[in-house]
């Protein structure tokens, strides 16, 4: 398979060892000798699979490519990967093996923040770069100067949650309420949302934490409707936003709600929109991706197109917006750094990797001094226009309309939030 390891543990059970065979490429060379190896940590089960099993196929997208372009330094690209199964428990103890028993050169973080934290001690007890995939602010307290995030998420505390609370205060709106999983992800979410709202004079009217992985939210959505809030700001993992947008069709949130949305984990993802369908209309949330026409970057539309046939021989996401290509944009940041510094060596990487900008297929990136971006790029989409359950028409402009910022603005917002939804 071209120099790329498919699976350990729960990788060819999870139908990703075909992936690179969807995608031929003719190699100008053959590289030769010890493999440069890359480690990590991927959920390929568990609450954050469904984005993890994309990420994966899309750093065997990566290494195929670089691969079939000769490698890196002469030498083949290794992908050495277990499934951490979500579990913050358990990384630690992978790391130390990639580490200690498979020799890796390189370290990729796990995806998501609880399970990624933990993680950053050990590297910088160990001197190793770590690019992370997908955190938020896991490098606040440790600020460990070789971590590197490929999340467009930002360092400060409203960069992410920050974006949803001003579209709401441009609006007008004044009183928010707040909702969200207490786990270590979204908590500095609700965090970033209220910081940002009284910074604005806003009203918060309710702020509440229900418990991570809660599945009956009757009592918290009558509960946001008494409090007759304007905005309504969610912090949710992939299982409860399928419980809360049940739990809204069920019971309403009332006429008063102009926004609801923000932070919803698993809108981003095939599976829960196809099962969702149209429920998911008027509802405002976050995305790093879309194919609007105000994020055209070059080379996204290609690796998108390969992406859906690939996904498809190998049964994950067959959108793969919102990580996938910045999975591959991290294979092409490290590829870009490794020629550029002739070396795997990770101070000289880190040195690189601070000073530079970086074309991708996400467009520019540039890191800041906490390994965030210099310049943090949060959208947030309306879903509008859903019919059905067919998840091919989100590839349509128009179905996630950029709202958020202004900069990236595709179309108009729809409110109030119960019309919008229907």
């Amino acid at each position: 398979m071209n120099g790329i390891t498919i699976g350990r543990r729960a990788a060819l059970s999870a139908g990703l060892g075909a992936a690179g065979l969807a995608m031929p490429l003719v190699a100008r060379a053959q590289p030769a000798g010890q493999p440069i190896k890359i480690g990590f940590s991927v959920a390929q089960t568990g609450t954050l699979a469904a984005g993890g099993r994309p990420s994966l196929l899309a750093r065997q997208m990566w290494a195929q490519d670089v691969n079939a372009r000769g490698g890196l330094l002469g030498r083949p690209v290794e992908l050495v990967f277990y499934d951490d199964q979500t579990s913050a428990a358990q990384s630690p103890g992978i790391y130390a093996k990639l580490l200690d028993v498979d020799r890796v050169d390189l370290l990729i973080g796990p995806y998501g923040t609880p399970v990624q934290a933990p993680i950053i001690p050990l590297a910088r007890q160990r001197g190793k770069l770590l690019f992370g995939n997908f955190s938020f602010r896991a490098n606040e307290e440790t600020r460990y100067d070789r971590y590197f995030n490929i999340a467009p998420f930002g360092a400060t505390p409203d960069a992410w949650p920050g974006a949803f609370v001003k579209l709401a205060n441009r609006r007008g709106l004044k009183r928010l309420a707040i909702m969200v999983a207490d786990a270590e992800g979204t908590v500095a979410l609700g965090a970033g949302a209220r910081e940002t709202a009284r910074g604005l004079g806003m009203e918060i009217v309710y702020d509440q934490r229900y418990p991570f992985n809660n599945v009956d939210f009757s009592s918290v959505i009558r509960a946001v409707r008494n409090a007759r809030a304007e905005a309504v700001y969610v912090g949710s993992f992939p299982n409860e936003t399928n419980g809360i947008i049940r739990a809204v069709e069920e019971i309403g949130v009332g006429n008063t709600v102009q926004l609801f949305g923000g932070g919803m984990v698993g809108l981003q993802f095939a599976p829960l929109l196809e099962s969702l369908g149209d429920s998911v209309n008027g509802i405002v949330n976050f995305q790093t991706y879309v194919p609007e026409r105000t994020m055209d970057f070059p080379g996204i539309r290609d690796f998108i197109g390969r992406y859906a046939t690939a996904a498809k021989t190998a049964g994950v996401d067959v959108l793969g917006f919102y990580l996938a290509p910045f999975n591959y944009a991290m294979g092409q940041i490290l590829e870009a750094t490794i020629k550029a510094t002739n070396s795997i060596e990770d101070e000289s990487l880190t040195r690189h990797m601070k000073s530079a900008e970086f074309e991708t297929v996400v467009g520019k990136i540039a890191f800041g001094p906490t390994g965030e971006w210099r310049d943090p790029r949060v959208v947030q989409v309306q879903f509008q226009g859903v019919r059905g359950n067919d998840v091919e028409q989100y590839r349509q402009p128009g179905r996630q309309v950029i709202v958020e910022p202004p900069e990236y603005v595709s179309g108009e917002l729809r409110v109030p939030f119960e019309r919008a939804r229907r």
